[in-house]
């Protein structure tokens, strides 16, 4: 499962060399349709996006660069995403009806991968090219092409800055000590391999020999006697109250010494289980998270979390766009990796990250 680790030199470079960047802060409601100003080349293209829902400021930045694509191809783009990321039926409504309007493409981030494999097949067969974004559709053939982050890469990215600020304490130590993983579920493609690039690089580091993975049937693998334990914690729900609580028992464990919210859900909960508590910080329980939004940028400028991995979210709107945009047209379109960074209150206001945050 081992892929190459992620250069943030070469995510830098994307994000420079790249025309539209990161820095668009213009955040649209669901349902929200692209110019028809730009190229002639896409003015008679329709693309509709079905995203994972708008509750996130991520995806409002994601709708953003969506939005910008459409314009500079002049298409014609209809923006829509489900209530909340756990509601499935919804999203597949969105699809059935993204397909009845018979687009140019579309462009896709599944709650479920198995709950639109139906609705898929009857793109196919109608040859409305789909794009994956984000998380896209694992395992479905039929996709032809995704832009996302290597979220794998990333989630290694997470483990090796949170190894370089606790590896004191992991390092063959004589009692047992915990690394918490607050991830938001167990069925989305970008989340499961955040999770388990962390869980992999953060063991690698360790020592496969002394680092024991518990807590979640899909990433368990019970080390007797390792005197570092890795636990997992899922929510039941994707609602707040529900991974509070999950961060909360993880907080309260009194071996914990660093925590990783693999997506702005988690990372945001955390910190919210730690305002009545106040374990984490530089010298008390390292905290790491992932994506951005304006409550983890706050805890990452206090000091609360040690630091947080971003997305390129204006970036995977854009790109995704453009590749249905390109499917549409019958060019043949590959996979693009949108990139990622890791920030601190350090380098939080260096322009190269700033491009890429959002609130």
């Amino acid at each position: 499962m081992k892929k190459k680790i992620l250069s943030v030199l070469l995510c830098t470079a994307m994000v420079a060399s790249l025309a539209i960047g990161c820095g668009s802060k213009d955040q649209k409601d669901a349902g929200t349709s692209g110019s028809d100003g730009g190229s002639s080349s896409g003015s008679d293209v329709t693309i509709e996006v079905v995203a994972k829902g708008f509750q996130h400021d991520f995806w409002k930045a994601v709708n953003s660069g969506a939005e910008q694509a459409a314009e500079k191809y002049g298409a014609k783009m209809n923006f829509v995403g489900p209530k909340d990321e756990s509601a499935v039926a919804e999203q597949v409504e969105q699809l059935n009806n993204a397909i009845n309007k018979k687009p140019s493409a579309i462009v896709l981030a599944s709650l479920d991968p198995e709950s639109v494999k139906g609705a898929l097949d009857t793109a196919a067969s109608q040859n409305i090219p789909v794009v994956g974004f984000d998380s896209g559709v694992p395992g479905n053939d039929t996709i032809v092409a995704n832009a996302a982050t290597d979220n794998y890469a990333a989630g290694e990215m997470a483990a090796e800055n949170m190894y370089e600020l606790i590896k004191d304490k992991v390092t063959d130590p004589s009692e047992t000590v915990r690394i918490g993983v607050v991830s938001q579920d167990a069925t989305s493609g970008s989340i499961i391999d955040r999770t388990a690039g962390f869980i992999d690089k953060m063991v690698s580091l360790i020592g496969e020999d002394k680092a024991s993975v518990e807590g979640h049937d899909k990433y368990n693998n019970k080390v007797d006697g390792a005197k570092v334990v890795l636990e997992v914690g899922i929510p039941a729900t994707v609602e707040d109250a529900a991974c509070v609580t999950v961060a909360n028992t993880l907080l309260n464990k009194a071996d914990l010494v660093a925590i990783y919210g693999s997506n702005e859900f988690a990372a945001k909960n955390i910190i919210t289980a730690n305002e009545s508590l106040d374990k984490l910080g530089a010298d008390k329980i390292i905290g790491v998270g992932f994506d951005a939004g304006k409550i983890q940028l706050d805890a990452v400028r206090n000091g609360i979390f040690a630091g947080s991995i971003t997305q390129n979210p204006v970036q995977i709107g854009y790109q995704a766009v453009e590749l249905a945009v390109k499917a549409a047209n019958g060019e043949e379109v590959s996979d693009v990796d949108t990139g990622a960074l890791w920030y601190t209150a350090d380098n939080i206001d260096n322009e190269e990250i700033a491009a890429c945050l959002y609130e």
